[in-house]
């Protein structure tokens, strides 16, 4: 089975992906820095906002291509892929533009990626028992 939706969202979040790494690699430039975040706060966060994108973006895509395959509802698998979308671009924007404490763009950046994993995971986990 194509996972043909799963995939149009992988491609957004790599992209997503992209930018974020060419953040760092633009910071780190103009820092002249190598390696390690030489204790400069913008760069600090770049890191952190690209890094949390590896740490969520994984599990959320597998449980994406998951309920894809199980063949959820359209509506479910566009909604999750686009809150998990909308979320990846929220909580970047919300890191650095906040300076790492609070902006609402971190908050709901943060919810909606929960949310884009919880749904589906337990969606996941009820649907077999109906």
């Amino acid at each position: 089975m194509a996972l043909q939706w799963t995939g149009v969202y992988a491609a957004w979040i790599g992209l997503i992906t992209l930018a974020l790494a060419w953040g760092v690699v633009r910071q780190r430039r103009a820092l002249k820095v190598g390696v390690g975040d030489a204790d400069n706060r913008d760069l600090q966060l770049r890191v952190r906002a690209h890094a949390n994108l590896i740490e969520y973006a994984p599990i959320a895509l597998i449980l994406l291509g998951c309920i894809e395959a199980s063949g959820a509802p359209l509506w479910l698998v566009h909604g999750a892929g686009a809150t998990l979308v909308l979320g990846r671009v929220l909580h970047p924007w919300g890191l650095v533009g906040g300076n790492g404490g609070y902006h609402p763009g971190r908050l709901l950046g943060t919810l909606l990626t929960w949310l884009a994993i919880l749904v589906p995971a337990l969606y996941l986990l009820v649907n077999p028992l109906l």
